[in-house]
């Protein structure tokens, strides 16, 4: 039996590779994504890539860009959509770069500087233990800081923009390059932090806030979002951006689409902003479901409001 794309992709890294990164990094063969994404589905990465330090990773980088590998990145998998027949090439996580430290505690004491694979939870602990202000918003923002730094993800208590002083990411090669604020082009859910680059570190500047005070802001939006969205079912938060002066939940509800389904995938009853996976469909939610039911409410909201809603959720891979 010949083998799999992903064995034969792992063979040509080569011994030498592997043996360098010997408990180093978690490599892994045709690996399915609903592994590894909160909406549970998605087919199989080739390679499924997840090193333990940013030098491994810049060597994995390298040894990829070197056979022609195609590389792509993903962080907690909590905006992003894979289609059903995976991803080709090699795909990295930097889950286990999740250090959080003050660089400088006495002369920078504002100063954070995080990896991007730290979860946005265990910034804010870090943040809210040091009295450090900025970052509430992260109460209702899952996933990873380098996913965050990416799209510029926020509440309404504040976004990534407005705390970041730096961002480093390396190049396909495994070079580093590390952009100031304005060149990174932050805007709503959006920057232009390139895509073919990973995102490994940022610079947060803060502002000194009681305990207290975080603590509180924090408490009541995660109360908020907990009597609003759903929970225990599959999903990915938000699924379109709210476009200007309006909210994609409310033109989804008011076109009458809550409910609304395709295959295993259905507009949730609690927050129309939701497409989530019925765990209890058969047969099981694909991500072809998913996609088409994306496609109708944006079909249907057009057609009411004359408004065409933009995706939130980041959709990558190849068809089934």
């Amino acid at each position: 039996m010949s083998p799999s794309r992903g064995e034969a992709l792992l063979a040509a890294l080569s011994p030498t590779t592997l043996a360098a990164c010997e408990g180093r990094a978690t490599i892994l063969a045709d690996e399915p994504m609903s592994r590894h994404t909160t909406l549970r589905l998605g087919g199989p990465a080739d390679l499924w890539i997840r090193p333990h330090e940013i030098e491994t990773l810049s060597l994995l980088l390298e040894r990829c860009h070197a056979l022609e590998i195609p590389v792509t990145f993903v962080g907690a998998g909590t905006n992003l959509l894979v289609r059903d027949g995976g991803i080709r090439g090699a795909v990295f996580n930097l889950q286990k770069l999740n250090r959080v430290w003050q660089p400088d505690a006495e002369g920078a004491p504002q100063v954070v500087e995080v990896e991007a694979g730290a979860s946005t939870g265990r910034l804010l602990s870090f943040c809210t233990k040091l009295e450090l202000g900025g970052v509430e918003f992260l109460g209702g923002v899952p996933g990873s800081v380098g996913g965050g730094l990416i799209m510029n993800a926020g509440t309404y208590l504040g976004e990534f923009t407005d705390v970041v002083e730096t961002v480093t990411s390396l190049q396909s090669d495994g070079t580093p390059v590390t952009r100031v604020h304005a060149e990174c082009g932050f805007r709503y859910r959006d920057s232009d932090l390139p895509a073919e680059e990973i995102v490994v570190h940022a610079r947060l500047q803060l502002k000194p806030r009681p305990r207290a005070e975080i603590d509180e802001e924090v408490a009541a939006l995660r109360a908020r979002r907990k009597e609003r969205e759903p929970s225990g079912v599959p999903n990915n938060g938000s699924t379109f951006k709210n476009p200007p002066g309006d909210y994609a939940g409310r033109l989804i509800e008011t076109a009458g689409l809550k409910g609304l389904r395709q295959g295993g995938a259905v507009v949730s009853p609690k927050h129309a902003n939701w497409l989530v996976v019925d765990k209890a469909h058969e047969p099981a939610c694909t991500a072809k479901d998913l996609l088409a039911l994306i496609a109708l409410v944006q079909e249907k909201v057009e057609a009411v409001h004359g408004v065409r809603l933009e995706r939130e959720v980041k959709v990558i891979g190849e068809e089934g």
